[in-house]
């Protein structure tokens, strides 16, 4: 029998919500987020501590808090997506102001209770506010310069603070994001070409104003063995590590490369290549393949979703996620300057595992929402 409230948009009740919700979809992610958790487990000797157990916790956290956001009524994180955005942007601020500095760049704040890493929140609220913005206008409005200048101000807030830290992968993630999120509500081509030409026209400024360590991984990327023993030397290793596992690689906790420290940030931004090295190839595809199957299932929410809101919502949540695996992994195998973007659900981090299935959580709560529809113009925004 058909459901007349999904049909017409009507309020479900939370038991419905919980019954809509597809825990499918969760069992996925776990099954994932598991594959760090034995990664890490391997990276430390074969000890919980210090790193499966904390992420383990960290993912059941961020279980909650997904299921939590997903039964939340859509029309309610349109209206919060502002108040979101201005939260991370005020604390963006604040990590300039008072914020530690970890792994060469100022990007922490400590709350006393947590420490946590601003511009991963930013990844999320600028795609809600973004959204929300776009589901205002119609097609033809989007292409118009002066609607233009708020989004653009949206995304160049973030990206002069994060450059400031300096962060230049997250500088980039923003803007990749934000352009997705342009494209996907319909902004014209000529637009995105006079942009690649400005770009391009800027590529000797950004150089001079680049630090000496962001000069030498660009360096490095062209020719890491010019410096072995230097700044070639995290390429070098996690290329000799992926090389070395083969088709099924040494066996879980056998990795030479990572169980003897010649690999570093393994538990981080490098754990892929240990994974590589320990469970080989089919290891890695396989990983990737349940990416993938994260990916499709993403986009197909944006494409059932009625409403241009959480149509937006969910490619921007989809999009980020593929940039975040395919930097990772292009990053480690060489094919990309070593950047510091972990990869989803694997990588060791609380605020990046936090901020990413509070993502996934606004992400179901499309889909469970995904009949429900929204009038555009002025008065959807309040």
């Amino acid at each position: 029998m058909l459901d007349l409230r999904r049909l017409t948009g009507h309020e479900l009740r939370l038991s419905e919500k919980l019954v809509e919700f597809n825990w499918g979809f969760l069992l996925l992610l776990t099954l994932i987020a598991s594959i760090g958790f034995a990664m890490l487990y391997s990276v430390a000797d074969g000890n919980f501590s210090p790193w499966a157990l904390r992420q383990a916790t960290r993912f059941a956290l961020g279980a909650c808090i997904m299921v939590t956001v997903a039964v939340i009524d859509l029309r309610l994180w349109m209206r919060l997506a502002y108040p979101l955005y201005g939260l991370a942007l005020v604390l963006l601020i604040a990590v300039e102001i008072v914020g530690f500095t970890g792994m060469g760049a100022q990007r922490w704040l400590n709350l006393g209770f947590i420490q946590v890493q601003p511009s991963e929140i930013m990844k999320v609220t600028l795609i809600l506010a973004l959204a929300r913005y776009f589901h205002g206008l119609t097609l033809d409005e989007v292409s118009r310069i002066r609607n233009l200048i708020i989004p653009l101000a949206l995304v160049g807030a973030p990206v002069g603070l994060v450059v400031l830290q300096p962060d230049l992968g997250t500088a980039v993630l923003l803007i990749a994001s934000g352009a997705i999120l342009f494209f996907s509500a319909g902004l014209r081509w000529r637009y995105f070409i006079f942009a690649g030409a400005g770009v391009l026209a800027a590529i000797p400024v950004i150089w001079s104003r680049l630090h000496d360590y962001q000069r030498n991984r660009v360096f490095t990327f062209l020719d890491p063995e010019s410096d072995p023993l230097g700044t070639g030397y995290h390429i070098l290793q996690s290329k000799i590590a992926l090389g070395s596992g083969g088709i099924f690689g040494k066996g879980f906790m056998e990795g030479t490369q990572s169980q003897l420290n010649f690999l570093p940030e393994k538990h981080t931004d490098f754990i892929f290549t240990m994974l590589g090295e320990e469970l080989g190839l089919v290891g890695g595809l396989a990983l990737l393949a349940l990416y993938f199957i994260v990916l499709m299932f993403s986009l197909n929410v944006a494409m059932q979703c009625r409403n241009q809101f959480g149509r937006l919502l969910a490619i921007g949540v989809s999009m980020t996620f593929f940039l975040y695996v395919f930097i990772n992994t292009a990053m480690v195998m060489g094919l990309l300057p070593v950047v510091g973007v972990p990869l989803p659900l694997v990588s060791y981090g609380g605020t990046a595992m936090l901020s990413l299935m509070f993502a996934f959580g606004l992400l179901m709560s499309v889909y469970i929402h995904r009949n429900l529809e929204i009038s555009r113009g002025p008065s959807a925004f309040w």
